[in-house]
């Protein structure tokens, strides 16, 4: 668990705040999941929520998010080093230009609900492909005594 923010108890006053946390983390959880199956839908930006959620209400279920096999590379990677995976930012843009094209061509009677549907997307879209792909990498360093050549 490195580099995870502890829980404390002062940040948890209310019991109902807590518990709606805990429930909002689940429900986000839960529509990871359908993301992993449905084309579409994203995971990351989910399971991104339901830590946060974990973060302020239940220590237990922030280590379990944390330290999952499956979901924990992608929640440390974003909590460490703000990276987005080159598939979410891919799925993210693409949803976004749909949402858009959809709402422009067949709901909108006016240009105002696109003009603000714009305002909205693209600076998150432009903040999603900003975003690095990968972690950086670990940079070994060698020294003399770790050498295996002969001098």
């Amino acid at each position: 668990m490195d580099n995870m923010k502890p829980i404390t108890d002062a940040k948890i006053s209310n019991c109902w705040a807590r518990w709606a946390l805990i429930a909002f983390g689940w429900l986000n959880v839960i529509i990871a999941l359908v993301g992993i199956v449905v084309p579409g839908l994203p995971t990351t930006i989910f399971l991104i929520v339901a830590f946060w959620a974990f973060s302020n209400s239940s220590e237990r279920f922030q280590a379990w998010i944390w330290n999952h096999p499956k979901f924990g590379p992608i929640i440390r990677h974003w909590h460490n080093y703000r990276v987005i995976p080159k598939r979410a930012k891919i799925l993210a843009v693409t949803m976004m230009s749909l949402s858009f094209c959809y709402l422009t061509f067949f709901v909108a009677e006016s240009l105002v609900m696109p003009v603000l549907m714009a305002l909205v997307m693209v600076p998150a879209g432009i903040y999603v492909v900003t975003r690095d792909s990968l972690p950086p990498e670990e940079v070994l360093v060698s020294s003399p005594a770790n050498s295996n050549t002969a001098i």
